[in-house]
């Protein structure tokens, strides 16, 4: 079995939250957390540090665990060339930065345009996947207990 374990960043600042904005053939330009794959004997805690530094250029530390969500690409590409992202498990944290020093980030997805500093009260209202993130945020933002965001059959893969 081969499902990829991989942490997400909900970065609060000022009012805010930092998105990765993502262009891709399927579902046109959208926005994503911040975060990626879990590597072998890394601790969330690393990965989500490691991710959000490369994607973003921005320290970050968790504050808390906010949800969990399972998410399986239908795509038969995917399924046959890119295995590992075909079958995923979100373990998504609310996080604050360390420092508001910014670098240079290392290594942005592929499908990565710009990183935005979005006001929360437009979340509701932009193109962020998955939907589930965007239709829970508020809560996700508000509520100190963990949600289980559901299971997700996607027809093609995102961000």
């Amino acid at each position: 079995m081969n499902v990829r374990s991989t942490v997400k960043a909900i970065i609060l600042h000022e009012g805010k939250v930092l998105l990765n904005r993502c262009r891709d053939a399927n579902n046109g330009e959208y926005f994503s957390l911040p975060g990626g794959g879990q590597e072998q004997f890394e601790t969330m805690a690393e990965a989500l540090h490691r991710e959000c530094l490369e994607e973003t250029g921005y320290s970050v530390e968790m504050v808390r665990f906010a949800a969990l969500m399972e998410e399986i690409c239908l795509d038969p590409f995917i399924r046959e060339h890119y295995l590992q992202y075909a079958h995923k498990m979100l373990h998504i944290f609310v996080c604050r930065l360390t420092t508001l020093q910014r670098v240079e980030p290392t290594e942005t997805d592929d499908l990565q345009i710009s990183i935005d500093w979005v006001p929360v009260e437009e979340v509701p209202s932009i193109n962020l996947l998955p939907k589930e993130v965007r239709e829970n945020f508020s809560r996700l933002i508000a509520e100190d207990t963990p949600q289980f965001l559901g299971s997700a059959y996607l027809e093609h893969n995102h961000g």
